[in-house]
């Protein structure tokens, strides 16, 4: 059913679905837009909404053609939403459960589009918080670029901080997707532009490998990695490529390249990628301790590698994820102790096909098994070492071995 927002836009059908709001395509004066309009809780937060408007004049400065234009903030009764410019395409995401992973060459034209628009938006002064594949739209009626891509646009920006006013989350939360938060976002730290590229080296890690370096499990696992953990490398990435995407994810925001260096270094693999396929690699198992409780192994099976897939958690309390997996969260900030416990140095290692992560439950199983096989051959050397010594001192000949504590005295 069709309805008004405003006086000038008209919402006629539901795009998708998402914890801090319903996203639709609508009609405006200049043609198709999508609006998104954000829950009614969240539109009759008196805060939210003066933050919705401080927001407007940075939000519909920001133009280029990788970043989803915001047309108009329209703040009308109990409607609070945001005009964005409409794209023919798909989300990064969807490409993603498609094809599992990307070819390199398509992957780094991707996240190259997107450094571009992070450029312009830092430029700006606006710092997006929440880039991840679900963010990064695909235009499918344009030329295709390098590796088969399509022109990326990141989308969504302002979202993030509007909803985090600090009446809504004080500073012993985080407001973001736990795969995709830099370390001193969970620190506590305020976001700057370095969060972004964080991010952003985790998209294309993901892209990549088909999983995030440190995510699977308890997201309050994940967090803790981010922190206290350093990535691996990707069997088969292209060293050059590597090292870029180790800059940035280095803890520290300054180590890591700006947004407009990120896009030059990408641009200038892409002719050393041309053809190649996407790596075979496998994602890690996941850690016992990461595991929900749900997903914990029943007492008396056999234990199993096992995968958890990562849910969606909501951004505002009392939501839940739906259609267009929105995974942003709100959590506690961990204390100090919490995030030093429990680091093993390296994230979960990805590993060629089949072959067993280190720590990981086939591979302690496997650990078990040889342990137990060494343990076994270990008492039957010694029951024969026993059985010989015993053969050599009970002969009629004098005691070998006077001295020995079970032997008995000699007769006179």
């Amino acid at each position: 059913m069709a309805r008004k927002i405003g006086s000038r836009y008209t919402a006629n059908q539901i795009l998708g679905r998402g914890s801090a709001g319903t996203v639709w395509l609508g009609e405006g004066p200049d043609g198709p837009v999508a609006i998104k309009l954000l829950r009614e809780d969240l539109a009759s937060d008196q805060e939210l909404v003066g933050r919705f408007v401080q927001e407007r004049t940075a939000l519909l400065g920001l133009e280029h053609p990788n970043v989803v234009s915001v047309r108009d903030l329209v703040v009308d009764g109990n409607d609070l939403a945001l005009v964005m410019d409409l794209v023919r395409g798909t989300d990064l995401r969807t490409r993603l459960e498609r094809e599992r992973r990307l070819s390199p060459e398509a992957a780094v034209a991707i996240v190259a589009d997107v450094a571009e628009g992070l450029a312009a938006a830092h430029a700006a002064g606006v710092v997006h918080r929440d880039v991840k594949p679900e963010n990064v739209l695909l235009d499918m009626q344009g030329p295709l670029g390098p590796g088969g891509s399509h022109r990326a646009l990141l989308t969504d920006f302002g979202v993030a901080k509007l909803i985090d006013s600090p009446r809504r989350t004080r500073a012993t939360k985080i407001i973001g997707t736990p795969d995709y938060l830099a370390p001193e976002i969970v620190e506590g730290l305020p976001p700057r532009a370095a969060v972004d590229i964080y991010a952003l080296a985790t998209v294309l890690y993901e892209l990549l490998a088909g999983f995030t370096p440190f995510g699977g499990g308890h997201p309050g696992a994940v967090l803790r990695r981010h922190v206290t953990e350093t990535v691996v490398p990707l069997p088969g990435i292209p060293d050059e490529l590597w090292q870029l995407i180790v800059q940035c994810l280095a803890k520290g925001p300054a180590s890591r390249l700006r947004a407009s260096e990120l896009a030059a270094r990408l641009r200038e693999q892409l002719p050393a990628l041309a053809g190649m396929p996407p790596l075979d690699v496998d994602e890690p198992d996941v850690e016992d301790g990461d595991v929900p409780a749900e997903a914990a192994p029943v007492a008396g099976e056999p234990e199993m590698p096992v995968r958890v897939r990562r849910g969606a958690v909501p951004l505002v309390p009392g939501a839940k994820p739906d259609s267009n997996r929105d995974t942003h969260t709100s959590m506690r900030v961990p204390a100090p102790d919490e995030l030093a416990g429990g680091a093993r140095g390296t994230a979960r290692a990805p590993r060629a096909t089949g072959a067993p992560r280190p720590g990981s439950a086939r591979h302690r199983a496997t650990t078990r098994r040889r342990r137990l096989t060494l343990a076994v051959a270990a008492v039957t050397l010694v029951a024969a070492a026993g059985v010989g010594t015993w053969l050599a001192t009970s002969g009629d000949g004098p005691e070998t071995t006077p001295d020995t504590k079970n032997s008995a005295p000699a007769s006179p």
